[in-house]
């Protein structure tokens, strides 16, 4: 047995189970659309603890880090009444 397999996103959907206990028992599931690879799930290492995990995954650019808020939120339009307008077209 080969330690990858491929599936085109509709049979990973189809067959979502069976990906699942190919990466519970070891194996590289690959991800096609359109006949371009476009995921790669493998097991979750058991020997990394959360933190070095976080770390790596930044370092390989595959988790960020969320950006910084630049101040408060402030409306931006204030129209009495919307909802009351909104509810009455709708009912048409």
């Amino acid at each position: 047995l080969s330690s990858m397999a491929t599936f085109s996103t509709y049979e990973a959907k189809a067959r979502f189970s069976e990906v699942l206990r190919m990466i519970r028992a070891g194996k590289t599931v690959y991800i096609t659309y359109h006949g371009e690879t476009v995921a790669e799930i493998r097991p979750v290492s058991r020997s990394e603890d959360l933190p070095e995990r976080l770390r790596r995954l930044r370092e390989e650019g595959a988790l960020l880090r969320r950006a910084e808020r630049r101040g408060a939120l402030r409306v931006v339009a204030r129209r009495p009444g919307a909802l009351e307008r909104f509810l009455d077209q709708r009912d048409i």
